[in-house]
């Protein structure tokens, strides 16, 4: 059977729409209800699931998973080897769950050795040009702006906004509802419900529209109030951050501030990078 009957069999088998001038794989497993537009290419380790838009001229090779109600713009590049010099040819993934949208020309790079993976979670927004380096496992609900360059090995929690045209260091972690202002150089930890900025990048203080916005400033008042009082006790105190840690650690910890304290533990431990430093104005009025 040749490829063209391949895909019509495709076609009729699982109604899905496959433009005239797009190469797919006959091996490509592709779920009810896909769309691939005019000079895509899908590769022969790739699934799809159902309902995904694909437009025109994205490429999508190599071991790649992409679950359902995704949609992927024009000239998009996923699942394509990653730009590390110790990448030898290993066989590695791609992992993309549901309703995520992919701007155009985002690049998504496959893991660099046999059995690691790079994963994007549920309901991300990751606008035009947005580059995702090997490695990296992105939460849900994560917005990442315009040209954001993200590099290798990069973890992004839930709920995080990365304002646009910035770069990412490889092995940076950034927290659950952290916001990171465009242009901003992050090359350090930014914790949850953090807001930093600038170049180099400097924490500000608390996220409070990203807060407000999931409504644990009123929901969740007494949670909220606690975590300002531990955020100021590891940030804008006298102590150093592992003397406030243990002195927050006194405290009954409620589940944000308890968040906080252990991506902080982690943070300053072995391997890791440290959390942003606080911005200290040297204004005088």
């Amino acid at each position: 059977m040749s490829e063209r009957q391949s895909s019509q069999s495709l076609i009729a088998d699982n109604k899905v729409n496959i433009h005239e001038f797009a190469d797919v794989s006959p091996k490509a497993e592709l779920g009810r209800g896909v769309s691939v537009g005019s000079g895509s290419v899908i590769g022969p380790d790739v699934i799809v699931g159902p309902n995904t838009w694909i437009g025109a001229n994205v490429i999508i090779e190599g071991k790649v998973k992409i679950g359902s109600n995704n949609k992927i713009f024009p000239g998009a590049c996923i699942g394509l080897e990653p730009q590390d010099l110790k990448y030898g040819g290993d066989s590695t993934d791609v992992l993309i769950g549901d309703d995520n949208t992919f701007r155009e020309c985002v690049t998504i790079n496959r893991a660099t050795f046999e059995g690691e993976k790079t994963i994007v979670g549920n309901q991300n927004l990751l606008m035009a040009y947005s580059h995702l380096g090997h490695n990296c496992d992105i939460g849900n609900s994560v917005v990442i702006a315009n040209s954001v360059q993200i590099a290798g090995h990069v973890v992004v929690e839930d709920r995080a906004v990365i304002g646009g045209c910035l770069g990412i260091h490889q092995f940076v972690h950034i927290g659950y509802l952290a916001m990171v202002g465009g242009m901003t150089r992050v090359d350090r930890d930014v914790p949850p419900f953090c807001l930093v900025e600038g170049h180099p990048g400097r924490m500000r203080g608390l996220n409070k529209v990203g807060i407000k916005r999931q409504t644990l400033d009123k929901e969740n008042k007494e949670e909220y109030l606690q975590l300002k009082r531990i955020w100021n006790l590891l940030f804008k105190s006298e102590y150093v951050i592992s003397d406030g840690l243990k002195r927050a650690r006194q405290e009954n910890l409620l589940q944000s501030s308890a968040r906080l304290c252990g991506f902080i533990e982690l943070s300053i431990g072995k391997g890791r990078r440290g959390p942003m430093p606080y911005f200290i104005s040297t204004n005088k009025k």
